[in-house]
């Protein structure tokens, strides 16, 4: 198969897998959502100062333990949770999280991470709201991640959501305001004091 240079050269209409997806060498930055191309917006000064405040908080934390912070651009293959790896033809749909926790080592690869991740955090842009808070949540739901944070910088809050184990469906655990100290499910000790993050 022949490598891609540039965005044109596809079809943006067309269904694409993740061994596509790996001989694309243009500049955009495109995620796959069940086969089909996302193009993902240049984040704002706003994201990058919020994403690398809660990624040190994060980072911090998880530092000489068995989990580990991942910060985008990084690669997530999602599929079925129920199915065992597969091969990348297979594969069609691949995101990359504003932050992502994995504690499966088994999961990580060359490329980034074969599974789904235990924690995904992804900071709304007024560009990017619609795709965040539809598609990928039922994508986080479907794939079995385990918790799922929403930021919203422009009301200064956190949705946390956490897949139940019986229905695997997410439920709404938490709504933060940004004047209070977040803490997810999974790690009750890390505590993210949301003041610090939305400061101007």
């Amino acid at each position: 198969m022949a490598v891609i240079t540039e965005l044109s050269q596809l079809d943006l209409n067309g269904t694409y897998s993740y061994a596509d997806y790996l001989l694309w060498q243009f500049e955009e930055r495109v995620e796959l959502i069940k086969g089909k191309i996302m193009l993902m917006a240049a984040p704002n000064v706003q994201h990058q100062r919020y994403s690398k405040r809660l990624a040190l908080d994060i980072g911090n934390f998880f530092r000489n333990q068995q989990c580990e912070l991942f910060i985008a651009p990084f690669d997530v293959k999602l599929y079925d949770s129920q199915k065992s790896k597969l091969a990348d033809k297979e594969v069609f749909t691949v995101v990359q999280p504003d932050l992502c926790v994995i504690c499966d080592k088994d999961k990580l690869t060359e490329q980034g991470c074969d599974g789904a991740p235990d924690w995904i955090i992804e900071i709304l842009s007024k560009g990017n709201s619609k795709k965040e808070t539809r598609f990928k949540y039922q994508l986080y739901e479907e794939n079995g991640v385990r918790e799922y944070w929403l930021v919203y910088p422009y009301e200064q809050a956190v949705h946390q959501f956490v897949l139940n184990e019986k229905t695997q469906k997410y439920e709404l655990a938490a709504m933060f305001p940004g004047d209070e100290v977040a803490s997810p499910i999974l790690f009750p000790d890390l505590k993210i004091d949301l003041a610090e993050v939305f400061a101007e």
